[in-house]
């Protein structure tokens, strides 16, 4: 029996989803290592449906090249990569994933938080190198977490998370986003706090807004200039929040202690100059890497996918179509 959908799978994902979709769908799964953008068109312009990840840029062009597209399931919680608006001119679906990544990314977060304050990335280096000659009053000496205060941009289901986690180091919370959330000033007694305060007042600030016009360089010169000399920045939200160059200057020239990155300006490229500098903690956007939470990164993708060819509605829809 012929399989009534044909899917574009822009990377091999976890074998949970692949089995949800293969039952009804025939797969063109890419195996390469980098899918170009006339790779991309060539694949995709006699597929339904379109499955692919955060690293895969969908414009308006990629998007009309494909006449049957009916979905676009983004196997991410964000969906920066996607035009929205030519998908939804279209009559395209387009899905995510979120809620299943919120514990293992805010985990994430706290084990970046830990490595910047405490130094652990160089300790192992030091330790590796084989320089390490005996317990000394000021080696790699760090930041006490206890009682400070954490600053969280983004109050969301991610950053609400981190929040959660503050409170067996007793820390001060404070938070800013579009609107207020009572929930987190109930559970963690929170503070809506200005921007400006919150880079000024905050010992830790850790980033959880979504990419928009709005956010892009929002951690400029201006704002890493506000904080504390001793004060670590983490990022595990999206890499353009960040101004890197601005960042580079703040770590070689002391306006803050350290950085902890998941994620880049430019990703996969990392500014040169990061690389070096042994206040940057740097990781390759893992923050939803664990094996449960990629497994039903997979299966919501692939349901998202089949719910919207079968003519119903998917569980997490970005846009409103009708």
């Amino acid at each position: 029996m012929k399989k009534k959908f044909r899917v574009f799978v822009t990377s091999r994902i976890p074998e949970a989803g692949l089995q949800i979709l293969a039952s009804k769908c025939e797969l063109d799964i890419f195996a390469d290592e980098k899918l170009t953008r006339t790779q991309f068109i060539r694949h995709l312009q006699d597929k339904d449906g379109l499955l692919c990840l955060l690293s895969n840029p969908v414009d308006s062009e990629i998007i009309d090249s494909a006449p049957r597209l009916k979905v676009i399931s983004n196997y991410a919680v964000g969906y920066n990569n996607i035009d929205i608006q030519a998908a939804t001119r279209r009559g395209i679906v387009v899905t995510n994933t979120p809620g299943v990544l919120t514990d293992a990314t805010a985990d994430l977060a706290w084990a970046l938080l830990l490595a910047v304050s405490r130094r652990i990335v160089e300790g192992d280096r030091m330790m590796r190198r084989g320089d390490y000659r005996g317990w000394e009053p000021q080696l790699l000496l760090g930041q006490d977490l206890k009682d400070k205060t954490l600053g969280i941009l983004g109050a969301g289901r991610i950053g609400s998370a981190v929040a959660r986690r503050s409170v067996g180091w007793n820390m001060q919370v404070l938070y800013f986003d579009r609107k207020r959330n009572p929930d987190l000033e109930e559970k963690v007694n929170a503070r809506f706090t200005p921007l400006n305060q919150l880079f000024a007042y905050s010992d830790f600030i850790s980033i959880h807004l979504p990419l928009t016009a709005e956010t892009n360089h929002l951690v400029d010169e201006k704002a890493l200039r506000r904080m504390k000399s001793t004060a670590c920045l983490v990022n595990t939200a999206r890499g353009p929040i960040v101004d890197e160059a601005a960042l580079v200057r703040a770590l070689k020239e002391g306006w803050i202690a350290g950085a902890a990155l998941d994620v880049f300006e430019n990703e996969p490229e990392i500014h040169p100059e990061l690389k070096s500098l042994n206040n940057a903690v740097l990781t390759p956007h893992i923050g939803s890497a664990t094996v449960g939470t990629r497994n039903a990164m997979a299966k919501i993708a692939a349901e998202n996918l089949l719910a919207v060819l079968a003519g119903g509605k998917p569980r997490f829809p970005v846009n409103h179509i009708g």
